[in-house]
């Protein structure tokens, strides 16, 4: 029995409230509607699936009332619901968003029933799904670090990157993972920290690079020689002159050309950069290797960053491409900043693209090539080369399958 879906609205409008319920529940949802944050607060509940919130509330405004919602680690979507302008309301929406809310969407007021229909025929899709992982967050000691690297235990998964006006398959991302042997598979969020303040993290990068490297002969022989491999390098690690000749080594040791590895680097971790990073970025350079300035978009120096760094490649964050159909601000941050790694010579990827929507947008605004759910999860190297001979890009291109389903 399928189990009917619960709304909450809340608006010191009662005939707003009336209004969203009358067509709520004719469209076979179970809706409550209130104009006071007590009782809205009393009717919340685990079930929840979807709250419709006006931030103009004279008790407590909509902004401490997310921020309640956040303390009580509230897993329903969100819908902004407000007559104070666009602009506020995506500001709005960050803001709920760095707090771990899910946003659904908004309406701006006055909204049409067929914008009220239309956002509520998205519920199934916004639902919050609970974060599975094989772990739940733990502190590690160094004693455990050091044992899994003489164990071999961290591993590597690969995540495709796609060529948007081909659709043809150009490389992967390596994303490490610590196949613990009792916790299961750890992310890097549980580990990358501590590596980096126990010194560590430079013998996880030579891992990393060790197994990408070795790896890529076998992708290269499914998808062509021009094969690219991106990897993600800790600051800590650029501080290490002796990077750029190690990292070439590994690749003279696997036959692979320098011009075939893009070292991606967190454009948040690049803010202190020294010159001993400079040094690293550009005798990597000059060894042919490609830089990425990855996550592009969410740190503070942005522009300096461009000015001083001899990155190849711009690779996008997912948070503004995941929202770009829905916030007009998230669309011109990714049209603009397309636009401008073009007239600085530099190939634009984005990351985090999980919807066709997505993907023909930013086909449309030109990007070169794309990576995420729509096409791939991330997959160890014995999958990656089963969905590399199985991948059909004429049938991405059209919108008949994802990538995904090749996987």
């Amino acid at each position: 029995m399928e189990v009917m879906q619960r709304i909450i609205v809340i608006d010191d409008d009662a005939d707003i409230g009336d209004l969203v319920s009358a067509t709520a529940e004719a469209m076979g949802f179970q809706c409550i509607a209130t104009t006071n944050s007590t009782s809205f607060l009393e009717s919340l509940t685990p079930d929840t699936t979807l709250v419709l919130l006006d931030l103009m509330m004279p008790d407590m405004d909509g902004v401490v009332l997310m921020r309640l919602l956040a303390e009580r680690k509230c897993r329903a979507g969100i819908v902004l619901m407000s007559g104070v302008g666009r602009r506020t309301i995506e500001s709005t929406e960050q803001f709920a968003q760095a707090m771990g809310l899910c946003i659904a969407g908004h309406l701006e007021k006055p909204f049409r029933i067929h914008e009220l229909e239309e956002v509520l025929r998205r519920v199934p899709k916004v639902q919050p799904l609970p974060v599975v992982r094989a772990n739940a967050s733990f502190a590690v000691e160094m004693w455990e670090l050091q044992n899994a690297i003489e164990n071999n235990e961290f591993v590597v998964h690969y995540q495709p990157q796609i060529d948007i006006r081909t659709g043809r398959v150009i490389g992967v991302e390596a994303l490490v993972r610590w196949q613990h042997p009792t916790r299961g598979l750890i992310f890097p969020d549980n580990f990358i920290g501590r590596m980096e303040g126990f010194g560590l993290i430079d013998q996880l990068g030579w891992i990393v690079a060790d197994h990408g490297m070795n790896d890529l002969k076998q992708f290269a022989r499914c998808a062509g020689s021009d094969f690219m491999l991106s990897m993600n390098a800790s600051v800590n690690s650029l501080c290490d002159l002796d990077f750029p000749d190690i990292l070439a080594s590994i690749a003279d040791k696997h036959d692979v050309s320098p011009q075939n590895v893009t070292i991606e680097i967190t454009e948040t971790g690049l803010i202190n950069e020294d010159s001993r990073v400079l040094d690293t970025l550009t005798r990597l350079r000059i060894k042919k290797m490609n830089l990425s300035i990855d996550d592009f978009g969410t740190g503070y120096a942005m522009m300096q960053q461009l000015k001083n760094i001899p990155a190849t490649e711009l690779k996008i964050d997912k948070s503004f491409v995941q929202e770009m159909t829905t916030g007009a601000r998230d669309r011109i941050m990714v049209q603009k900043t397309i636009e401008m790694g073009h007239d600085l010579g530099m190939h634009v990827i984005a990351e985090g693209v999980e919807t066709e929507e997505q993907l023909d947008l930013l086909r449309s605004y030109s990007c070169d090539s794309a990576q995420g759910y729509f096409f791939s999860r991330p997959i160890p190297a014995k999958e990656m080369v089963k969905w590399l001979e199985n991948y059909h890009p004429e049938l991405v291109l059209s919108g008949v399958q994802s990538g995904e389903l090749f996987s």
